[in-house]
């Protein structure tokens, strides 16, 4: 394989200088010769960048003690133009690709996405548990369109914003990366693969304010179809919001996917369907995970639920789509909340079956345990967070909903935490077997 360092064509590592040309020059003489490696060595300091564009058959290696770190100052960005009927920009990102084939990412070294950027930088202030942002915040990784793409070994610490952004792209591996953002940053999820098919995620660990996992259908790249066969396995997660989540973006339908022998802790919300739009979610599973969840501040969506299946509009002319046919089995789940289900009248949860799940409650924070969660909803952000008393098993709208072997149990001074075990509304051919509630 042809290597490409980027110091040969003038990059430096002084921790200041934009060395976002010397980089590109890099990769586009890689890819002329037909593909091989663009290296980023090992240095005292960091390699200081704004956008690169990776190219077909090129891989962006990071030494192990390589660091490039995203430049503090917006103008050595590009903004990247929307292409679907709704314009405007995805905004920006350090590192990306479109329609280039082919590409990885790889190495021991780390990406540093410099959230803690203040000159000219992403933030007005801190608050007391979220920051504020302003109207500019670089994203991290930005992958649209692209097929046969490694992502191996490296390190996202301090995105601003999201980390890893596939959208459109196919036969996709991402394996063994860390990702340590700031548990106080808005938006800055882990891995988001987005109108993706064919996505493989395994031994990751993500510690993320905002989702850990999520898995979407944006409104403006539709004509990618939708996200399916996607699997995650072996990871470990700590989120401010969901672990891992499917939605809230769903304008196209997302289906077949696998969730297990994933580990969950200091989470505010655990494994997580959240359909606010007109695409349907199917044929999902989650199986063989250790979930944790713990109650926080409530400008952070969540409220400690271990699973989460929500199917409720995101604006009042929504015609939101279905959530059918999902699996939990053999779940380890302890916290401040337990399971959640609510659908609507007009579309039911549909098929939920919870097979050997383990439900364990404890009170261990100051914040109340007061409220069902649909955030967002009927065109309000916050609108959907409603005074109500909760119990360890909530639904509501549900049609075909089996617990097989299910536990449900809390400890005997905080019972009055909740307003019981099982409370359910509007549910049909409900079954419960072998269970010890």
């Amino acid at each position: 394989m042809y290597t490409y360092p980027i110091v040969d064509f003038g990059a430096v590592a002084d921790g200041t200088t934009n060395n976002a040309a010397a980089i590109q020059a890099a990769v586009d003489a890689c890819a002329a010769a037909g593909g091989g490696q663009v290296i980023v060595p090992p240095a005292k300091r960091a390699f200081v960048s704004g956008t690169i564009e990776l190219r077909p058959r090129v891989e962006l290696h990071l030494a192990n003690g390589a660091v490039l770190r995203a430049s503090a100052h917006p103008a050595d960005y590009r903004e990247q133009p929307i292409a679907g009927e709704y314009g405007g920009s995805t905004g920006a990102f350090l590192i990306h690709a479109e329609k280039a084939n082919g590409i990885a990412i790889s190495g021991q070294g780390v990406i540093d996405g410099f959230a803690e950027a203040f000159l000219d930088g992403w933030w007005t202030d801190d608050g007391p548990y979220i920051r504020r942002p302003k109207a500019f915040r670089p994203r991290v990784i930005g992958l649209f369109g692209c097929q046969n793409v490694r992502l191996h070994h490296f390190t996202v610490r301090d995105a601003p914003q999201w980390s890893c952004h596939l959208t459109g792209c196919r036969d996709v591996v991402i394996h063994g990366i860390t990702i340590l953002n700031g548990l106080d940053v808005p938006n800055c999820d882990g891995i988001d693969p987005d109108h993706c098919q064919n996505v493989r995620i395994s031994d990751c660990h993500i510690e993320a304010g905002d989702d850990g996992i999520v898995i979407k259908t944006t409104r403006e790249y539709t004509e990618y179809g939708p996200s399916e066969n996607i699997t995650v396995s072996g990871c470990t997660i700590v989120s401010t919001s969901a672990a891992i989540k499917i939605g809230t973006e769903s304008h196209s339908d997302i289906r077949d996917i696998t969730v297990t022998n994933c580990v969950i802790r200091r989470s505010h919300r655990g494994l997580a369907i959240q359909l606010r739009d007109g695409g349907n979610v199917e044929n999902v599973h989650f199986s063989n995970c250790i979930v944790e969840t713990r109650q926080f501040h409530p400008k952070w969506w969540g409220n400690a639920e271990a699973v989460y299946l929500t199917a409720v509009p995101r604006h009042a002319e929504t015609r939101v789509g279905r959530i059918r046919n999902v699996l939990c089995s053999h779940l380890t789940c302890r916290g401040e909340n337990g399971i959640f289900l609510h659908g609507t009248p007009e579309t039911p949860l549909e098929n939920i079956r919870f097979d050997h799940v383990q439900v364990d409650l404890a009170k261990t924070t100051r914040w109340p345990i007061a409220f069902h969660d649909l955030r967002p909803y009927k065109s309000a952000e916050h609108g959907g967070l409603d005074e109500a008393p909760l119990a360890m098993l909530t639904a509501r709208h549900v049609v075909g909903l089996e617990l097989r072997a299910c536990s449900l149990r809390c400890r005997p001074e905080d019972a009055h935490h909740w307003s019981g075990e099982v409370d359910c509304a509007e549910v049909q051919d409900g079954r419960m077997e072998e269970r010890a509630l």
